[in-house]
């Protein structure tokens, strides 16, 4: 979860997801990336020699879960017509997979995981989502997640608002639901 508003919009659609994906049995973990101390990628390619980030802290614990889970959501509201700094800092770190499935051409656990993205903008903005589409589909991709769905939700901003659009809250259980069918 990108969003550093606990109980906003981005949030709430995130729970429901979540709790689509256990109505068909799957176990989740709901990673809240503002609670972490994740740094920016600060270029010093140690990746490229082992595929390990040089810099230590609590992407360590996150490259694992990355790599084990049948499905990943990302889940960010949208600022200036892109992702948040968090999640961005968590996909921008995954340098690190990146390097080991391109350069140091090893194979992850397995492909063929599903990957979701749910987003929530405040302004209407034909081409709102644009930017940061293309970022999880690459951020999936470096990670061996295909890019399954996505819930795009325009012209809401204020805290809890969603609670108002019930077929959208529906729509993010069945996101949920889907991405955890086999």
């Amino acid at each position: 979860m990108g969003s550093p508003r606990i109980k906003g919009n981005t949030d709430l659609l995130l729970d429901e997801a979540l709790k689509g994906a256990q109505s068909q049995g799957a176990e989740v973990e709901k990673i809240i990336v503002d609670n972490l101390n994740i740094s920016p990628c600060r270029e010093y390619y140690g990746c490229l020699r082992d595929g390990n980030c040089v810099i230590r802290d609590d992407m360590d614990g996150i490259y694992p879960k990355l790599l084990e889970a049948d499905g990943v959501i990302v889940a960010s509201p949208i600022f200036f017509y892109g992702l948040t700094s968090q999640v961005k800092a968590l996909i921008d770190r995954s340098q690190a997979l990146w390097a080991r499935k391109y350069v140091l051409k090893q194979n992850l656990p397995y492909e063929g995981r599903k990957g979701a993205f749910i987003a929530v903008g405040a302004t209407k903005g034909r081409k709102l989502f644009e930017g940061s589409i293309l970022t999880v589909k690459y951020f999936f991709q470096a990670i061996g997640v295909d890019y399954t769905a996505e819930l795009l939700v325009r012209g809401v901003d204020k805290k809890g608002e969603i609670r108002e659009h019930p077929t959208t809250l529906k729509d993010a259980f069945e996101l949920g639901s889907r991405l955890a069918q086999r």
